[in-house]
């Protein structure tokens, strides 16, 4: 659980599931985050070995993130958690609408 604690880190980590991703794209996949809070999730999964960053010696340079072997192996788990997540919601819908 400590590799993925953090505000926002599985979402940064979902976010990478289809590949890798400049830092621009994942605040667009994740709007409400500061782009603080993503640079310093980044670090953080970065140095727990969840992720690596490239520097694409482009013009102007541009950074990729990517999950590692560590990051991908998480998915299953978050995967999990997103399907029980909307196993809850769909739970708590029936409940709300059977109310009315």
């Amino acid at each position: 659980m400590a590799v993925i604690s953090g505000a926002w880190a599985p979402n940064v980590i979902w976010s990478l599931r289809g590949g890798a991703r400049r830092f621009s794209e994942l605040r667009a996949d994740i709007p409400p985050i500061s782009a603080k809070v993503l640079s310093a999730r980044l670090g953080e999964l970065e140095k727990k070995g969840v992720l690596v960053r490239h520097v694409r010696r482009t013009s102007p340079p541009s950074t990729e993130y990517e999950l590692t072997a560590l990051g991908t192996e998480l998915l299953p788990a978050l995967d999990a958690i997103v399907e029980v997540g909307h196993r809850l919601k769909t739970r708590r819908s029936t409940v709300n609408s059977s109310k009315h």
